[in-house]
């Protein structure tokens, strides 16, 4: 689990580059490097409040480890307030 002060969702990630989505921590916040379909697919996500899994690592990795997951919470007292 990661806290960050912000997420960058860029959409430009070719298909041709061997990965499913790449994420990495620049300075205190969080970007997510996913395809141009991902990001539709994350924005309609969005439009409809609904959760959504980014898998992150190779194509061809059976052994991915890595996610992003955007959740949507019913009780927003529990959430960072900053």
């Amino acid at each position: 689990v990661t806290g960050a002060s912000f997420v960058v969702f860029n959409g430009a990630l070719k298909t041709s580059s061997g990965f499913l989505a790449k994420s990495s921590i620049v300075e205190d916040g969080l970007m997510v490097q996913i395809t141009r379909e991902t990001m539709e697919s994350l924005r309609q996500a969005l439009r409809d409040r609904k959760d959504f899994k980014i898998t992150c690592g190779k194509t061809d990795s059976g052994d991915v480890k890595e996610y992003v997951d955007i959740c949507w919470v019913e009780n927003e007292e529990k959430t960072n307030k900053g």
